[in-house]
């Protein structure tokens, strides 16, 4: 019986054949762990999405607490749009859409989140991270206050969780 050939979707094609260098850069744009990215690169070709996907899992579980604060500062604080423009331009892309949901916060609402993301950082020692995607303000705001009160060891675990997800979504958009 003749096989016939898995058809890739464009984005995961062109990732596949990308060169190492090009490949990271990519990746890095889905979460900002260099180590991370240097070994997704070093795992292709991926032969579909969920190989991509399950891959990127399995390296991010594997890293440690170092390799995720890496990724969590490349990403804005939630809310700040000037970092946005400012910092992050290789990302803000991604991280306008994913941050959407905070487009219509009242002015009390942001100045809640930025006060919550300073506690945040300070008990933490890094941002705040949460997958924002369909999210509103409010619901964001209500993440960070209630995880404000997490011992640092089960808050990192949750961070991580959390830029896994945004990983994921990432992922998705770089394949197309």
């Amino acid at each position: 019986m003749e096989r016939t050939a898995k058809v890739l979707r464009p984005g995961l094609a062109r990732l596949n054949e990308a060169t190492p260098q090009a490949a990271r850069v990519s990746l890095l744009r889905c979460c900002g762990s260099s180590r991370w990215a240097e070994e997704m690169a070093a795992r292709r070709p991926f032969s579909d999405a969920d190989a991509l996907l399950e891959t990127a899992a399995t390296l991010w579980q594997g890293l440690d607490p170092a390799d995720w604060r890496e990724a969590f500062a490349a990403h804005p604080k939630i809310g700040d749009l000037q970092s946005l423009r400012d910092k992050f331009a290789s990302t803000a892309d991604l991280a306008v859409a994913e941050q959407a949901g905070l487009g219509t916060a009242t002015e009390d609402v942001l100045a809640a989140l930025a006060r919550g993301n300073s506690a945040y950082e300070a008990r933490f020692g890094y941002i705040f991270i949460v997958s924002a995607a369909g999210k509103s303000a409010a619901e964001v705001l209500a993440l960070l206050e209630a995880r404000l009160g997490n011992e640092p060891a089960a808050e990192i675990s949750s961070a991580a969780g959390e830029q896994q997800k945004i990983t994921a979504l990432r992922l998705g958009q770089l394949i197309g």
